[in-house]
């Protein structure tokens, strides 16, 4: 009896959750119809300084520049984070911290077609910043990229999917929701360093640290090559450090994780 009261109980708190998460953003939809759209200008005025207070320790830590020249977003699908790497000219890239993805929808493997609830796998670019939407604020991806489509094309396939996002809130069917304050702080530095010199890699598992190919369900007969291609990306973050630390280690007295 009691195992069941409990299992009631966290049901019922997690519904709870999911209902107040609804009722945000439906409450972001009336505010936008009131108020009218925001730019991105606006957000970087209402947001900018705090970002940037929580973003420059790490930068300052890893003694690069902000805004940085480049910036790498690497996502983990199966550990459910988001990476932050960075450089100026001429540099190699220094690891700047890490964020919890909060909600990711699907399995391991890439996206091949329009509602099948998956997170794309595979390196993309930022191609627009959208200060209204209804997850707080969001990143659009360049999905389907020039490899996404010629796999369609060679397995005759149509109907790719879009709109894939790295956005605020904690819930998502195929896209990235990292929570506001982090949404916030991708935003700030994505407009800053210049969405054109952003690059988010999205990968199954953390192939710096396994190499074997992780088996998949009914697995496109090109998914080697996409994996071979992540392994390669991945390189340049592989023996990289933050400074004072070895990366994915923080340094002493480096500031502490996003919570």
């Amino acid at each position: 009896m009691k195992w069941r009261i409990a299992i009631a109980a966290i049901c019922g708190l997690i519904l709870t959750l999911l209902l107040q998460e609804r009722i945000k953003v439906a409450s972001r939809f009336v505010q936008y119809r009131l108020t009218g759209k925001k730019t991105v200008a606006d957000r970087l005025s209402e947001y900018g300084d705090n970002a940037t207070a929580r973003l420059k320790p790490y930068f300052d830590r890893a003694h690069l520049s902000f805004p940085p020249k480049e910036v790498i977003l690497l996502a983990i699908k199966d550990n459910r984070t988001l990476e932050v790497f960075a450089r100026d000219a001429d540099m190699e890239w220094r690891y700047i911290r890490e964020y919890p993805i909060l909600a990711a929808s699907g399995t391991l493997g890439p996206k091949i077609a329009e509602g099948d609830r998956q997170v794309p796998e595979g390196l993309y670019r930022i191609e627009s910043l959208n200060p209204d939407s209804l997850y707080h604020l969001s990143l659009r991806l360049n999905y389907p990229n020039d490899f996404d489509r010629q796999m369609a094309q060679d397995d005759g396939r149509s109907d790719l999917g879009s709109d894939i996002m790295i956005h605020g809130s904690n819930m998502s069917i195929g896209c990235l929701a990292m929570g506001d304050s982090a949404a916030e702080d991708l935003f700030v530095l994505a407009a800053r360093s210049g969405i054109e010199n952003v690059s988010v890699i999205i990968s199954p598992v953390d192939f710096r640290k396994h190499s074997a190919t992780p088996k998949l369900t009914n697995a496109p007969a090109w998914i080697d090559r996409l994996y071979e291609q992540l392994k390669t990306d991945l390189k340049p973050l592989t023996e990289n450090q933050s400074a004072g630390g070895a990366y994915g280690s923080p340094a002493a007295g480096e500031p502490p994780a996003h919570p």
